[in-house]
């Protein structure tokens, strides 16, 4: 037997609780892994908490979507984006359904190696927010010279869009609490305060305007200071303000209604940024780690929208 979270009901952290699952064998062209570490993502949360339905067929439901760990068992045709995968390959696993869990089979093709360098929490923890932040930059079409206005930098997705924008040359106004400034200046870019006067407050930073800019938290301040200060619509995205966003004409990325889910963009980043974390350009921030019996606790953290960095489960 292996241990799993699950929501029992649609609802709050208080719905999460961990049970016992029956081991299980690989089949073709799938992976066992045993699992080291598991990724917390805001999208998580919003699985069970009925904000994309409340079918009771769904109940109870697996959670997590990114998972570092070891391979344990391979299928027939175990072959990865890297190549073949053999047991005892560390490995990170994205997507992968169902991650919260001391043991996950997942598809060959979900599976990359994980860096010598990084450690298995920033490994679990490595997937979701990178690969929305390359998706990000490719859709606003972030150049080299470009000024890009990153509205909520200090978040998961943020710290991650902040290092991969100043990594491509271009120059990063991240919004953020004051708190966590010194954080955005050490990863190169330019940290303004958000609330009342921000669109006063870039024009001062960056009188010569701004290209681009990403919503990272979606509220309505991040959209209406990006349309008011980026002439160029379709170099507008937001992760988050669906609803709004739409009105406004800007790009819809993710899992939203009417969001571009940049499916093969995803994709095609697990090798950029396994090989960019691996050479130490990109730098994965862990701010809390929790074991699988605490994951109620994690998202209650995750929920507050002021984590700095990542947090992971433990099993």
């Amino acid at each position: 037997m292996s241990e799993a979270v699950v929501a029992r009901a649609y609802g709050g952290p208080e719905v999460l609780s961990v049970i016992d699952v029956a081991a299980a064998e690989p089949g073709p062209g799938q992976v066992r892994i045993e699992v080291r570490a598991a990724g917390v993502n805001p999208f998580d949360h919003k699985m069970y908490s009925g904000a994309f339905g409340t079918d009771p067929a769904n109940l109870p439901m697996r959670l997590g979507a990114e998972a570092a760990g070891v391979v344990t068992a391979v299928g027939a045709d175990a072959i990865g984006p890297a190549g073949p995968i053999e047991i005892g390959d560390e490995a990170i696993a994205y997507r992968a359904p169902g991650a919260y869990a001391a043991e996950l089979i997942v598809p060959a093709s979900s599976v990359v190696p994980k860096p010598a360098a990084l450690s298995w929490e920033q490994a679990g923890g490595l997937m979701v927010t990178g690969v929305t932040a390359v998706h990000v930059l490719e859709a606003i079409g972030l150049r080299e010279n470009d000024t890009v206005l990153i509205h909520g930098a200090a978040g998961g997705v943020g710290l991650m869009a902040v290092q991969l924008a100043v990594e491509r040359g271009a120059r990063v106004l991240g919004t953020a609490s004051p708190a966590k400034h010194d954080v955005l200046r050490d990863l190169g870019a330019i940290p303004i305060p958000y609330g009342p006067g921000l669109a006063d407050r870039v024009r001062a930073t960056a009188p010569e305007g701004v290209h681009a800019a990403a919503d990272l938290v979606g509220t309505d301040e991040a959209v209406d200071v990006s349309v008011e200060l980026v002439a160029d619509r379709s170099r507008i995205a937001t992760v988050a303000a669906f609803e709004r966003g739409a009105r406004a004409g800007i790009k819809l990325l993710g899992g939203g209604p009417g969001a571009d889910p940049g499916t093969e963009v995803r994709a095609a980043a697990r090798l950029q940024l396994t090989e960019a974390a691996g050479a130490g350009r990109l730098r994965v921030m862990i701010a809390a780690s929790h074991p699988l019996r605490e994951a109620a606790v994690a998202h209650r953290q995750i929920m507050t929208g002021r984590t700095p960095g990542k947090i992971v489960l433990v099993p």
